[in-house]
């Protein structure tokens, strides 16, 4: 089947395409696909949730509000930021600790500092050292390559790494091995825990109109995490996962394309339009609709 098309138009014209590739998994079974679902690509941050489940199981004491924050690419809102802070008070750090980058100043401002805190929260439970959690060969990593990788059903050895953006591990995947990691998020070790954390507090996980927020938002049971360059892996409460990704890597093109692609499986295009998945209008400066970002039929 082919890929999927955003287009992007101004006016009557059609100034930009994004080509999307998408599929969905259900035990263990392709069950719909646009593209390549063999495309290879990094998961980014939409790994989070996974990267979350060895600290879940490590302690205790995570509330569901720390298991959010951990799969978080939050937007540095004020109450993203004392998630943060909570978090990192329990892992007996501060923001000096984490090994982010820093935004605006911040380390804590970085929208990866939650999954930092987390990964320094899993360190101080398993008394490995802090310093360094972030690099290959460390523990913390070592553990999130096996969780992925268990997950995806797949040997640690087949999953190519690099580093991400925020300084740590990220992994490589086909589409369909990571909607086959989606599909059975709830059923691994401390993943429904996760899952549901990510449901209660889908504003800290983004926020705002991102595409994972207002699925979360708008259609109970789905979890979703949405990761760099276009990507974007979601899980039904059926038990389908599903994996997208932009292929030029452009984000305007997600919501759009979610929207649709959710469509053919079954939910509600017109519920999904109200969610703002779907046509998204082209504003100018003045916040004049000028045009439209909108998947072709």
């Amino acid at each position: 089947m082919e890929p999927l098309r955003v287009v992007v138009r101004r006016g009557s014209v059609v100034e930009a395409v994004h080509v999307v590739h998408a599929v969905a998994v259900q035990d263990g079974h392709v069950v719909a696909f646009a593209g390549d679902a063999e495309l290879v690509t990094f998961m980014r941050s939409s790994a989070k949730p996974l990267q979350a489940l060895p600290l879940a199981r490590a302690r205790e004491d995570m509330d569901e509000r720390d298991l959010a924050i951990a799969s978080a690419s939050h937007r540095a809102e004020p109450g993203q930021l004392e998630a943060v802070r909570a978090l990192l008070a329990k892992a007996n750090a501060t923001e000096n600790d984490l090994e982010c980058g820093r935004e605006d100043g911040s380390r804590l401002r970085h929208n990866c500092s939650g999954k930092h805190a987390g990964m320094l929260a899993l360190a101080r439970a398993r008394g490995w050292p802090a310093r360094g959690y972030r690099l290959a060969g460390h523990p913390v990593q070592e553990g999130c390559l096996a969780e992925v990788a268990s997950a995806a059903d797949v040997s640690v050895a087949d999953v190519p790494s690099a580093v991400d953006g925020c300084g740590v591990v990220t992994f490589a995947l086909t589409l369909e091995r990571m909607a086959h990691a989606f599909s059975r998020l709830e059923s691994l070790g401390a993943g429904a825990r996760v899952a549901a954390a990510m449901r209660a507090y889908p504003e800290l996980i983004r926020g705002g109109d991102a595409a994972d927020t207002l699925l979360m938002r708008g259609f109970q049971g789905w979890t979703a995490k949405g990761g760099a360059e276009g990507l974007l892996c979601a899980a039904g409460p059926d038990g389908v996962g599903v994996a997208l990704k932009v292929e030029d890597g452009s984000g305007r093109g997600v919501r759009p394309v979610l929207g649709s692609f959710l469509a053919r499986l079954g939910l509600d295009r017109e519920a999904l339009e109200r969610a703002g998945l779907g046509r998204l209008p082209l504003l100018n400066s003045r916040d004049e609709e000028c045009g439209e970002v909108v998947t072709e039929a």
